[in-house]
């Protein structure tokens, strides 16, 4: 029998998804809400809902964008804090795109033990860089539907024809370039190194390869998860 005043209610848990840009992030994210009841959670979301909301942070981080400066980390740990209380985390949760630096990682780590948290995850989702470039820079969609194509990996089945709705045109993403597309795997390595090694140090690291099969990469993930909530 539990001691009086002991809270034995099980803690959401709490997983980190660190991955450069078209690493799948948004993709497995999804996948893992699916199977386990995790909410994925990425800052931008979160402070959106926050302003619309008119919560206390909320208000705080309008403030903050309408003078057009960056919202502090104290105000987003604000609104990530009111989000956990949520009922629909009670699985755990997913963060994307939070922390993005140590002084964060330290932070987050203070808010979870003032709620009797820690994390359970912090997963690595690792690309060849060389190979990201081509990726990304293949890119195409069709003007019409969205249907997603690329130069190497996936061509329509009747050049310059949509397989989904038969459209002509096709556009890519301004940013979708060899060039920019290192650029951003750089800066993406350079910010995100510190973090690795502050996780790895804590022992809650965990690396996947990203380059393999969607469903290859997802049953790999899936262990992870079963093992941190567990």
């Amino acid at each position: 029998m539990p001691e009086a005043g002991v809270d034995t209610r099980t803690k959401p848990a709490v997983l980190i998804l660190l991955g450069p840009p078209g690493a799948g992030k948004g993709t497995q994210a999804r996948m893992l809400e699916d199977r386990f009841g995790l909410v994925q959670l990425s800052t931008g979301d979160l402070l959106r809902a926050a302003v619309k909301a008119g919560t206390e942070a909320g208000k705080k981080a309008r403030a903050v964008m309408e003078a057009g400066e960056l919202v502090s980390d104290e105000i987003v740990l604000e609104v990530l804090r009111d989000r956990m209380q949520e009922p629909d985390v009670s699985r755990g949760v997913i963060l994307d795109g939070f922390p993005r630096t140590t002084g964060q990682a330290e932070a987050l780590d203070a808010l979870l033990a003032d709620q009797g948290q820690s994390i359970g995850a912090a997963i690595s989702i690792e690309v060849d860089d060389d190979a990201m470039v081509r990726r990304i820079s293949g890119r195409y969609t069709c003007a019409a539907c969205g249907e997603g194509y690329h130069d190497e990996f996936k061509q329509p089945a009747r050049a310059g024809i949509c397989d989904k709705c038969g459209g002509t045109e096709f556009t890519r993403r301004a940013d979708d370039n060899a060039e920019t597309v290192a650029a951003r795997l750089a800066a993406y390595h350079a910010q995100t190194a510190p973090l690795i090694a502050y996780y790895e140090a804590q022992g809650v690291l965990e690396r996947v390869d990203g380059m393999g099969p969607i469903d290859a990469i997802a049953t790999e993930l899936g262990a992870i998860v079963e093992r941190a909530t567990a």
